[in-house]
């Protein structure tokens, strides 16, 4: 556990296990600690690396909030790549982590073995991207007039990915577990961190398009993945939308758009395998 400097930022990393490198890149309000499960039951077979990104949790800006540049995040999953690993990783990205990992991929495309990339809400692959487009003018509207929370009720209106019964589930979906010690500290960080999604990540991360020609057409591997049990969601459709535009197949996964969290060893297993899948 150590913090690795980058331009503007310090990046709070955690290294486990042995084998090849695996990246595993966290999207909306989660730190390392959401993926302390899948990390632990990875470690015996890849070393994994997983991290705060900048803004976030134990990754503080140098300088004050601002709205972030998607690039910049890719930027920073390629420093940590540059500085811990002995060659191509492998590179996990849950929502608009994956979208990062489509970022390093296209403009790092030495650093990337092979992308997973799990309900990435690509608005501009479904055909409401004009709707969701102006939704997202109206969550950063909102949020400098009325705060966080009210644009975040914006957001959540429009995606409509709540679970029915929200005593039932967890805030990442699927059946609620009693969380451990590392969940419940990182719990603790999420306030902070959700300001500054909803304000500084979501609206310019939104309209962010990727070089799908590049992708499509690069010696990455790239694997879109879609829970089985979020059929109908916007990340859900954009991740087969994604393999459609791609030319390649999307891979069915344990669990909804929290999956990762929520159902750990089916979860780990069926990302270990798509993986190494040729």
């Amino acid at each position: 556990m150590t913090t690795f400097d980058v331009p503007g930022a310090g990046l709070y990393h955690e290294v486990r296990g042995t084998g090849p490198t695996l990246l595993l890149i966290c999207g909306g309000v989660y730190d390392a600690a959401g993926y302390a499960g899948l990390a632990r039951a990875l470690a015996d077979r890849y070393t994994v690396i997983t991290y705060d990104r900048r803004g976030n949790s134990r990754s503080p800006l140098d300088g004050p909030d601002a709205p972030q540049s998607l690039p910049e995040h890719a930027d920073d999953a390629a420093a940590l790549l540059d500085h811990l690993a002995d060659g191509p990783a492998y590179v996990f990205g849950n929502s608009s982590g994956g979208i990062i990992g489509l970022d390093l991929a296209a403009r790092r495309p030495g650093l990337v073995r092979k992308l997973v990339v799990h309900e990435p809400p690509l608005f501009d692959l479904l055909p409401e991207h004009a709707a969701h487009l102006a939704m997202i003018d109206e969550v950063e509207r909102t949020f400098a007039a009325e705060g966080p929370a009210a644009a975040n009720a914006v957001l959540q209106r429009a995606l409509d990915m709540g679970p029915a019964d929200e005593d039932e589930r967890a805030p990442g979906g699927g059946p609620a577990e009693a969380p451990d010690p590392e969940t419940l500290a990182m719990f603790g960080r999420l306030e902070k961190n959700f300001a500054f999604f909803v304000g500084y990540e979501v609206p310019p991360f939104a309209r962010y398009v990727p070089d799908y020609a590049t992708l499509r057409d690069g010696a990455v591997p790239i694997v879109p993945a879609a829970g089985e049990a979020s059929v109908g969601q916007p990340p859900h459709r954009a991740a087969y939308a994604l393999g459609e535009r791609l030319g390649t197949a999307t891979a069915p996964v344990p669990g909804d758009h929290g999956g990762f969290g929520q159902q750990v060893p089916a979860f780990a297993a069926r990302l270990d395998e798509l993986l190494r899948a040729q």
